[in-house]
């Protein structure tokens, strides 16, 4: 088990840098739409491929943020139904959900969307847009973001049957200090 908690702290870290890296793409893209509604309604100029590089950098920005959100237990979940019930009830529903629902799904789709890419990238698939954008960069974000799903859904597995054996404390609880306490430490201490 040692082995595996290994394995899921290279996990979490990996999908935490993307995730912090991720957090920049939401910058670029405020950046390119702001650049590109000036562009168009100061200068009228206008181009499509501004448009459509919002669309990727909003696509990267859900599909490589999700491990993150998984990652830090943000996705979405029935919290008045769960939080009823005790840390080990949640952690077999989670171990239950990720065995059957979560991995299967998301190997699926990541499988699914191969063909798709690999298509896309032989065919040197354009957008129909005047202007547009070649299609393979975005589409290949689908199996690197379910594939990076898929990790970190294995990596909250690991970390709820560790749980489940008493190895580790419960994984869903916060452990972090919410910046508004941290802020008022730091101002507290000062002279």
């Amino acid at each position: 088990m040692n082995a595996l908690l290994r394995i899921s702290r290279l996990i979490d870290s990996l999908n935490e840098h993307i995730g912090q890296g991720t957090y920049w793409l939401v910058l670029v893209a405020v950046l390119v739409s702001a650049g590109n509604a000036t562009s168009r309604y100061a200068l009228n100029l206008s181009s499509n491929a501004w448009l459509e590089i919002q669309w990727y950098l909003f696509s990267a920005i859900f599909l490589l943020g999700a491990a993150y959100t998984l990652r830090h237990n943000e996705h979405v979940r029935i919290d008045v139904i769960t939080g009823r019930l005790s840390p080990r009830t949640r952690a077999w529903i989670d171990v239950f959900g990720t065995l059957f629902f979560l991995l299967p799904i998301v190997l699926y789709i990541f499988w699914l969307s191969w063909p798709m890419v690999e298509d896309s990238y032989l065919r040197h698939e354009m957008s129909t847009d005047a202007g547009g954008l070649v299609r393979w960069p975005v589409k290949i974000l689908i199996p690197i973001g379910f594939f990076l799903l898929a990790l970190q859904g294995f990596s909250e597995l690991i970390k709820r049957i560790a749980f489940l054996k008493g190895l580790i404390p419960d994984p869903t609880e916060k452990h972090e200090v919410p910046a508004e306490l941290e802020l008022a430490k730091e101002a507290d201490s000062r002279p």
